[in-house]
């Protein structure tokens, strides 16, 4: 298959870029699968346009059928490998089918990392969250618990207690630097030594048992394990990650590699759908306008 843009990624960035990819008269294909993106399983209330609490399932699907409606293609599958080759680039899916084409965005998010406990999964957006920053307004005077050792869940349980009436940060090891780990316990983090071991709740998160029986009441779980992008396809396309997994970009969202653009979460935080709809625009534009020689 050809193309003039390939789009790796099916959130809101990955969206957004075919939208205007399209609308360049770029021939644009987004390779991905809806539910693989972190906004699938959120609801959001801090976006310029809706007017109450909206799913981010139903944005997706929307973005989806705009970009289809400008001509685009869509591909349902995870992409499995890239390259470069004289003159441009080639994708490979998980079919076997191989994309060429002359501009590539990454828009692939970043993976968060799971905790693989039962109850993980099913309370996924009622009430399990992997990004404080971004679900923090949903808990106001409620109880919550903060699960990660390292400097990220640290983070998360301090900016909590400005929102939380009660916030538990559970780990099993501490790892965490200890300046932070005080300005947690300063703050009213109450630190729980302990291996979550499962979530429990009816419609929504009630409590996190620990691994030896005690069991927590909390209305909200953040799971701050830490997350790793795409970094394996950057690096196949010739473009080296930042030491913290990101995408570095110029104001034009483009790489280091001439053609190779990035935006939403893979460039780093904050991790915010306003952020990646407009890295996704401007990506957009000057991948069509790479790929079609055209300023």
């Amino acid at each position: 298959m050809k193309a003039d843009v390939v789009i790796i990624g099916c959130g809101p960035a990955g969206l957004q870029a075919g939208i205007h990819s399209s609308r360049r008269n770029a021939d644009t294909v987004i390779v991905g699968k809806l539910k693989n993106s972190a906004l699938y399983g959120a609801h959001i209330e801090n976006y310029f346009g809706p007017s109450e609490k909206t799913d981010g399932s139903v944005l997706l699907k929307n973005g989806l059928e705009r970009a289809l409606s400008f001509g685009c293609r869509h591909i349902d599958q995870n992409v499995i490998g890239a390259s470069r080759f004289e003159g441009g680039f080639r994708i490979a899916v998980e079919s076997g089918e191989e994309i060429d084409c002359m501009a590539v965005v990454i828009a692939t998010g970043i993976s968060r990392t799971k905790l693989g406990i039962p109850g993980e999964k099913e309370f996924l957006g009622k009430g399990v969250s992997y990004c404080a920053e971004c679900d923090c307004n949903f808990y106001k005077g409620l109880k919550v618990a903060v699960i990660g050792d390292e400097s990220g869940a640290a983070a998360s349980a301090e900016l909590m207690t400005g929102y939380a009436s009660v916030v538990y940060w559970v780990s099993e090891k501490m790892s965490a630097d200890k300046n932070l780990i005080d300005k947690a316990e300063a703050a009213g983090v109450k630190i729980i030594a302990g291996k979550p071991a499962e979530i429990r709740g009816g419609n929504a998160v009630g409590s996190l048992l620990l691994a030896g029986g005690t069991e927590i009441a909390v209305d909200g779980i953040f799971i701050e394990l830490g997350g790793r992008s795409s970094a394996d396809l950057a690096m196949d396309l010739g473009v080296m990650p930042e030491a913290d997994d990101s995408i570095g970009t110029d104001r034009k969202c483009e790489t280091s590699v001439a053609g190779v653009f990035a935006c939403g979460d893979i460039t780093g935080g904050p991790w915010q759908l306003a952020k990646a709809v407009g890295e996704g625009a401007v990506a957009g534009i000057n991948a069509a306008g790479r790929a079609r020689g055209t300023p």
